[in-house]
């Protein structure tokens, strides 16, 4: 009964403990105008972080991301430079990649016209095999006879 008290001492600072191993660090920038905060919230939203797979700027926890929004915070707060012009900047260092929305050009157009492609291949597909041929060289007695058998199956 006396080690009651210690347990409930031990097993409460391990949960504390574990609570601040798992908390990530957390930025905070300062924005004089409202206009220019939700200008840099859009950006990393927009913005595919280079190491993660499918995650934006302002979702990923990785190093280089980390790095990426204070790089558009001092964009936009030090040099004022436009949202076209940051999304310039990025792109010539890390290539469309970071765009979520690729343009179109040689090396992206396979990204834009493989779905098209696909969905034409898929069409075409079901129209070659729903569509009914037609009996060539048969007799109308045998033409008959086809169709009767088709009706029994």
């Amino acid at each position: 009964m006396k080690r009651l008290p210690a347990l409930i001492l031990f097993c409460g600072a391990s949960v504390v403990a574990s609570f601040g191993m798992a908390a990530s660090t957390v930025e905070v920038h300062a924005f004089d105008d409202e206009q220019l905060e939700r200008r840099y919230y859009a950006l990393i939203d927009e913005l595919r972080c280079p190491k993660c797979q499918n995650t934006n700027l302002a979702g990923s926890d990785a190093p280089i991301a980390h790095d990426l929004r204070s790089t558009v915070y001092r964009l936009l707060t030090e040099e004022n430079l436009s949202d076209d012009a940051i999304r310039r900047y990025l792109v010539d260092r890390y290539g469309d990649f970071v765009l979520y929305d690729p343009p179109f050009n040689p090396w992206t157009s396979p990204l834009w016209l493989l779905p098209l492609l696909a969905l034409c291949a898929g069409f075409w597909m079901v129209r070659r095999f729903t569509r009914r041929t037609e009996l060539k060289g048969l007799s109308a007695d045998e033409e008959a006879r086809l169709r009767e058998l088709e009706k029994d199956a």
